[in-house]
């Protein structure tokens, strides 16, 4: 087969004085200071650059402007970032489909042919050919307002979608009839982390918060979540405050209603960590009634037979649950264990009338099937060990459709048959990778204090350990999430190389439970940076790679933790990739819904401890004058209104401002984006094209075979 090249004429002693003369010649824009100072229990803390927080003043327009000019002059000077480029696009044109999902007498799924800026949602009838039912690639020119979420009524004859323009989290939402896709009623407008849940045919439950004061509307404070009813074909501002408000002040509300329409459940939170729960008969126009009272654990009704409850939980048991109560007398003393917690942590579906349990096991999936009384049936025998994900559907099916992933399998769809846990190839992925020329295993290191924490690395067959291969070690460790077996299109280019991908499972996380969450909040978050470098130790001490070939990457909280770990150990490091981080933990909870991870991190407000501790190792704080950090591409957007870019503005800028040597510290500013989901295609492999082709070249990596086939 034909072979695809980069040539690169220069020897590698050219190469790097190219990139060491290159970035001496590099002038920044000039951030201005000013003389912001706040007190912290009678701790001056200077903030020169707080008027960059202003995402909408003409200076810091004029700063992203010239930063991104910058930028984009010093990855073009990069002499195969284009070919990287063209690589990448290669590589993402193939088709791409969702599991499908059943809705009235349809199968919907999404699919993209390969290079489109938003996959496509289709729909099909047994033996009829798939029809386009919404392509969100006509919402906008440049495909960067996106189909953010989609439910359907019980009997499917109405959609309600939401819609995200430049990646923001504030959503319209649209309701259709499916039958020829008219429009039913206004556009609502203004909605914020909210599902969508149908009350027959009459209406829906969001929520939402007060949209903040127009010049405010990205980084302003959404503190008080609102559950509102919308009934359809009447105005927005007529819709029903349901729960919340000056009665309730909540900063996080959720609903959902189960499948007979029977219950309406309500979880309530303060924080990302712990929820209160509440439930109200809708057959009778009940009352709301209080479930769970507090926020110590978290809990949530998954089914219903009748009035018979089942409700998954982590109350009294921290690798989760699943207990059965009558909707009567609802409360936790009243709960009896079905599924009781083990060793690994639970998370939960229910579909066909069965409850599946997808276990967690050193991080890779392990998927049992069980009755509704709460009997063991089966355990369902997956491809590998990888990550499953999709065990769920309505009770009436008799087949649901799972996903199978790992680092070298590519994402992978499995028709699973219920009643007799046959499992067949649905869709195999069509990306141009060989994974026979992979390995991708699991090691134990141990971090600072003596706990062991498992890391996948994934690379080629027989690579040589000379400590000279190049490296991007990858992490997040926070908010109870878990890093699971993924394949990613875009690692294929590191793979190529004789890169290594490693990926820890950091405290902080949910790999292993709630305790392993808690091990890495707040006064104990060093536990997370600590697990991080000694990964990295662990790749050089065992040669893998060395300092002068590794590279750290990271977003939102693993934005907050490349920040923090190049700050403490510059040396140990040759590249950092923070990506939309959270960089001054002083002042993270006075923007959008930041107050709501106080829960995880704590505030500069809450004690002198709390504050000094955050103080110590806030990346935007902790840089220092006169050092030699690692290159730096911080990358974030300009619409991203969940992590502020201010955030990015203010630690790029200090970083040049203490950055000694040849090193570059550069910003790429993406406009028209977010935080991240409902990016355009095009967005994405552009962003991940200059996020290697960055670090190659700082690294001093000749780049020359682009394709293993």
């Amino acid at each position: 087969m034909k072979r695809f090249y980069i040539l690169i004429i220069l020897q590698a002693f050219a190469f790097n004085l190219i990139a060491q003369t290159t970035t001496k010649r590099m002038n920044y824009p000039v951030s201005k200071k000013d003389n912001t100072i706040d007190t912290y229990f009678g701790t001056k803390v200077e903030d020169p650059y707080r008027w960059l927080e202003n995402d909408v003043a003409e200076d810091t327009k004029t700063w992203v402007t010239e930063q991104n000019k910058v930028t984009q002059n010093y990855l073009g000077q990069i002499p195969y970032r284009d070919k990287i480029k063209q690589r990448l696009e290669k590589l993402w044109n193939y088709e791409k489909y969702s599991a499908p999902f059943k809705e009235g007498g349809y199968i919907y799924f999404y699919k993209n042919n390969g290079l489109q800026n938003q996959s496509v949602l289709y729909r099909q009838k047994a033996g009829k050919e798939p029809e386009v039912f919404l392509d969100p690639n006509n919402f906008s020119k440049d495909g960067t307002t996106s189909l953010a979420g989609i439910e359907f009524t019980k009997d499917g004859s109405l959609a309600a979608y939401q819609l995200s323009e430049g990646g923001s989290d504030w959503r319209k939402v649209i309701v259709v009839k499916t039958s020829d896709g008219s429009t039913v009623g206004d556009t609502l407008i203004d909605v914020k982390f909210s599902g969508l849940t149908w009350k027959g045919n009459e209406g829906f439950y969001y929520s939402s918060y007060d949209k903040p004061k127009a010049g405010s509307q990205l980084s302003g404070l959404t503190q008080y979540h609102k559950l509102y009813y919308h009934k359809l074909n009447t105005p927005q501002a007529l819709d029903v405050l349901v729960f919340g408000g000056e009665a309730t002040p909540r900063r996080y509300i959720g609903a959902s209603i189960t499948e007979d329409g029977r219950y309406l459940s309500i979880t309530a939170a303060n924080s990302t960590t712990g929820n209160e729960l509440y439930l109200k008969d809708l057959s009778t126009d009940g009352p709301i009634v209080t479930v769970v009272n507090n926020f110590d654990s978290e809990s949530y009704v998954i089914d219903n037979e009748g009035s018979k409850l089942f409700i998954f939980t982590n109350l009294k048991a921290p690798n989760n649950k699943i207990v059965t109560v009558d909707a009567s007398k609802p409360d936790p003393e009243n709960w009896k264990d079905l599924i009781k917690e083990t060793e690994n942590v639970l998370n939960a579906g229910t579909a066909g009338g069965k409850l599946f349990t997808n276990y967690l096991k050193d991080a890779t999936s392990l998927v049992m099937q069980y009755s509704m009384e709460g009997k063991l049936e089966r355990t369902i025998a997956l491809p590998g060990v990888g990550t499953a994900s999709g065990f769920g559907g309505k009770k009436d099916e008799k087949e649901l459709y799972y996903s199978f992933t790992s680092y070298v399998y590519p994402t992978t769809i499995f028709k699973y048959e219920i009643s007799t846990g046959k499992s067949e190839l649905y869709k195999k992925s069509g990306v141009n990778f060989d994974p026979e020329k992979f390995e991708s295993k699991q090691v134990f290191f141990t971090s600072k204090d003596g706990t062991k924490v498992p890391m996948i690395i994934t690379h080629k067959k027989g690579l040589k350990l000379d400590g000279k291969n190049p490296t991007l070690l990858y992490g997040y460790g926070g908010f109870s999430i878990s890093l699971t077996p993924a394949f990613s299109t875009s690692n294929i280019i590191l793979l190529e190389q004789g890169g290594v991908f490693a990926v820890p499972n950091l405290r902080g996380g949910g790999e292993y439970g709630e305790k392993w969450h808690i091990a890495g909040t707040k006064m104990q978050k060093q536990n997370v940076f600590d697990d991080f470098i000694a990964a990295a130790e662990y790749l050089i001490s065992n040669n893998y790679t060395s300092k002068e070939y590794l590279a750290i990457n990271g977003g939102s909280n693993g934005g907050l933790l490349v920040g923090a770990v190049m700050a403490q150990r510059p040396e140990l490091f040759k590249v950092a990739l923070p990506a939309v981080g959270v960089l001054d933990m002083l002042r993270y909870n006075k923007f959008t819904a930041g107050a709501g991870w106080a829960y995880d991190y704590g505030t500069a407000e809450e004690s002198t401890e709390m504050f000094n501790y955050l103080l110590n190792y806030s990346p935007y704080h902790a840089l220092k004058p006169g050092t030699q950090y690692p290159a730096t591409m911080v990358t974030t957007a300009d619409h991203d209104d969940r992590v502020v870019p201010a955030h990015s503005f203010k630690f790029a800028a200090r970083l040049q401002e203490m950055q000694k040597g040849n090193n570059p510290a550069l910003i790429r500013i993406d406009v028209k984006a977010g935080h991240g989901a409902g990016r355009s295609t095009a967005q994405i492999i552009a962003e991940q094209a200059d996020k290697w082709a960055f670090m190659f070249y700082n690294m001093g990596v000749k780049v020359t075979e682009v394709s293993n086939n």
